[in-house]
């Protein structure tokens, strides 16, 4: 369960990473004033990929260290990553939602197969986790 939760939350963290990629090469870090702002905060984006990395850092540690605590530290970290996932989600869905064109802001223009992976593998991380942290399926 523990490598299930690993290989889940770097394939979670690779799908991040090219929404993010995305994001800022469409704009997603210009100024507010420009004709079409982003409607997802940088703060929120970069504390939801920043708080990922670490909870994977200590998911790492973890499972090199076999504490418990760790585990739990995890679980903790990623309920909050997936707080900050939700709020970018529910941000992001109505400009989905909305029409294309030059002035759509830079989430229009993230690929909706890699969010919908994203969203489900990052649930699947949360779960294999929570299962590990509670000893179901260890060694």
């Amino acid at each position: 369960m523990d490598i299930a939760a690993l290989i889940a939350w770097i394939v979670t963290a690779l799908g991040g990473f090219v929404l993010l990629a995305r994001w800022i090469a469409r704009g997603g870090l210009r100024p507010a004033q420009q004709a079409s702002p982003t409607r997802l905060p940088a703060p929120v984006v970069f504390g939801h990929f920043l708080l990922a990395a670490a909870g994977l850092v200590v998911w790492i540690v973890y499972l090199a260290a076999d504490k418990d605590a760790l585990a739990w530290t995890s679980f903790g970290v990623l309920v909050a990553v997936a707080l900050l996932g939700f709020t970018l989600f529910g941000r992001w869905l109505p400009v989905y939602q909305g029409t294309a064109g030059e002035t759509a802001p830079p989430e229009r223009h993230l690929p909706v197969p890699v969010v919908a992976a994203h969203g489900v593998l990052g649930a699947a991380t949360l779960v294999l986790v929570l299962l590990s942290a509670l000893g179901v399926g260890g060694s």
